[in-house]
């Protein structure tokens, strides 16, 4: 990974949330193609960390850049053009219920410039053919699954093929099935796009099952520690 692009780097910033510090002194680099799992206790400042990295909390100490963004530097009205860099991922989904799946798409794909009608269906088809969904293409999200859902929030992340996918406890409202599924997704676009993923989780099953790189945030030091997830099962 020495000669890949950098996507992510943190120096020495502090995250303060309603006026509190919750994370402090934060070195994190994540390169493109990598995939590294992010662990820690509940109010441990992992969901802080995360909204910082698209614009939802501002930087105001230490140095901070994703996908080529100064977040110290970073206007409210840039915080747009950010987003178009990255694939975000939320636990909740966050969809548009009052519009089918394919129109949760073409929504997302025009409001960030993309103007010929053919070219957004071509490139529908192309990221629901990837996550298995075309066949579902004009059904509501309540008439799919919890699993087809979340796979259409990460259809909805790789529209415009961002070099960064951030996923925050993607897995967190799945049944274990369901969950395996979306992490093997992730691992496979992972690999095959280059796409360098961020992934919050509590589920130490996964992470046993797809080994990556680790970091555990504390606010113990409030720091994130780079480290190894090993079993102990006693």
């Amino acid at each position: 990974m020495e000669d890949a692009e950098t996507v992510i780097l943190y120096s020495h910033v502090n995250v303060y949330q309603s006026g509190n510090a919750v994370l402090g002194d934060i070195n994190f680099e994540l390169k493109q193609g990598e995939f590294v799992y992010l662990i820690g206790r509940t109010g441990a400042g992992k969901s802080s960390f995360i909204k910082t990295l698209y614009g939802e909390i501002p930087v105001k100490e230490g140095q901070a850049n994703v996908c080529g963004f100064d977040l110290n530097k970073l206007k409210k009205s840039d915080v747009h053009n950010l987003r178009r860099k990255l694939g975000i991922v939320f636990q909740d989904f966050q969809l548009l219920h009052d519009r089918n799946v394919y129109e949760n798409l073409d929504f997302v794909l025009r409001a960030t410039g993309w103007k010929v009608k053919e070219k957004r269906n071509e490139r529908i088809d192309e990221v629901l053919t990837e996550i298995g969904l075309l066949h579902l293409s004009t059904k509501m999200p309540h008439q799919i699954s919890g699993g087809e859902q979340q796979r259409l929030v990460i259809a909805r992340a790789l529209l415009n093929n961002p070099p960064l996918i951030i996923a925050d406890e993607p897995t967190g409202n799945l049944d274990p099935e369901t969950s395996d599924e979306i992490v093997k997704l992730l691992v496979r676009i992972n690999r095959e796009h280059n796409t360098a993923i961020l992934m919050a989780t509590h589920n130490y099953q996964l992470i046993d099952k797809y080994p990556a790189t680790i970091y555990s945030a504390s606010n113990s030091g409030i720091n994130l520690e780079k480290g190894i997830y090993v079993r102990n099962d006693g």
